[in-house]
């Protein structure tokens, strides 16, 4: 499913135009980032989590070479913890 599928299926559901739908969707989308950006997290409860995770720096391969070693800086990435809920609903 794309982003464009899942604005149609809301404008459906919802009974508003696509530009509304497409609207709503495109605000939380940042609303998301934003809130991961400043560090913290975002809970929609029965869906899921979205956090900030912390990596480590640790020394990788360099595929093109696998006999160079590189260092890989530590980064925050983002991370997903899916709720009780759609777990349930998937299996």
């Amino acid at each position: 499913m794309t982003k464009q599928d899942l604005v149609a299926g809301a404008a459906t559901a919802a009974g508003v135009t696509k530009k509304d739908a497409q609207t709503v969707l495109d605000t939380m989308l940042e609303m998301i980032t934003k809130t991961l950006k400043k560090g913290d997290t975002v809970t929609v409860t029965g869906f899921g989590t979205f956090r900030v995770s912390k990596r480590k720096a640790r020394t990788g391969v360099n595929p093109r070479n696998p006999s160079e070693k590189i260092k890989i800086p530590a980064m925050k990435v983002p991370a997903f913890k899916a709720g009780k809920t759609l777990k349930d609903a998937v299996r």
